[in-house]
């Protein structure tokens, strides 16, 4: 039972990073991921899973009911952190040395858990095995963004590969469009 469980909440969480329902939690990688490429493999892994352990804590903490947020504010925050990424990838220099992404992903995890916490609260908390639940659901979420990593990844390496595009021009055009992209997501979700 415990492994059926922990299946169960392993697709739930692949699915709520893989689905065209979370473009959002994707666009939020990619404008994370979008400054490294190939030879930081590394460091981006340890960068997204700073993310998942913000996404893990502010569910943790939801599902034993310590936390509780107002939906339209956390959709609205989402983009939020999106648009913050994007606009530090064209402005800041040098930001792959820094520690302040790790720091960001961590930060910034935490609103993107809020995202998700307020619909599998009353899921995982009726569950026998809460812990299970939450360790199934978060292998899960991190898998698929390792997946979306390598894609993005893959995609980056093919293209210094194959053009002319160098790592400033791809950095411009990657977060310019995830930019515009939670622009548009943030103004339809204002919550005033």
């Amino acid at each position: 039972m415990l492994l059926q469980d922990l299946y169960f909440y392993f697709k739930l969480g692949w699915q709520h990073i893989i689905s065209a329902d979370a473009l959002d939690h994707q666009l939020f990688i990619l404008a994370l991921v979008t400054i490294y490429n190939h030879i930081h493999f590394k460091k981006v892994l340890i960068l997204v899973t700073a993310f998942t352990l913000g996404h893990s804590l502010t569910l943790f903490l939801s599902v034993l009911d310590v936390i509780r947020f107002n939906t339209k504010w956390v959709e609205f925050l989402i983009p939020c952190t999106i648009i913050f990424t994007a606009l530090s990838n064209i402005f800041i220099k040098d930001s792959i040395s820094t520690s302040r992404n790790y720091l960001l992903a961590l930060a910034f995890g935490l609103i993107h858990g809020m995202g998700f916490a307020n619909s599998i609260r009353v899921m995982l908390a009726s569950d026998q095995h809460i812990g299970w639940g939450i360790l199934g659901f978060n292998l899960g979420l991190e898998a698929g963004q390792v997946c979306i990593v390598i894609t993005i990844l893959l995609i980056s390496y093919i293209v210094f590969t194959y053009t002319r595009i160098k790592n400033p021009e791809w950095i411009l055009f990657v977060s310019a469009a995830v930019f515009s992209l939670a622009l548009k997501m943030a103004l339809e979700r204002i919550p005033f």
